[in-house]
């Protein structure tokens, strides 16, 4: 069953994503559905799909092996994913992903 995602970029973490400050994303898109594996619903797969599909710069800059970059911070509805259970969290309909990039030049 598709749940609806709204996805947000900040703190420059949007550069990344072409400019994109923010989406609405159904979730699972057909191509994730359709490989079937058992973490399509998990915030997991959602970072790959960003990676794979929608960075446009630098995906090293987004993601190191399975996670976020350090200096990366993920909330979902305004809690720190950390406390939610990090790439194993379970999508569910209405979720707000925000990640914030605290890694700024000087």
């Amino acid at each position: 069953m598709a749940v609806k995602l709204n996805i947000e970029f900040k703190g420059g973490a949007e550069l990344l994503f072409g400019g994109t400050r923010a989406f609405e994303l159904s979730w699972p898109p057909p191509e994730v559905a359709a490989e079937g594996k058992a973490d399509a619903g998990t915030l997991a797969a959602l970072l790959r799909w960003l990676r794979d599909r929608r960075c446009q710069e630098r995906p090293e800059l987004f993601m190191t092996g399975d996670t976020v970059r350090p200096g990366i911070l993920v909330l979902i509805n305004d809690v720190d994913w950390e406390l939610e259970g990090e790439t194993a969290y379970a999508l569910q309909d209405g979720d707000t992903i925000v990640f914030i990039s605290t890694l700024h030049g000087g």
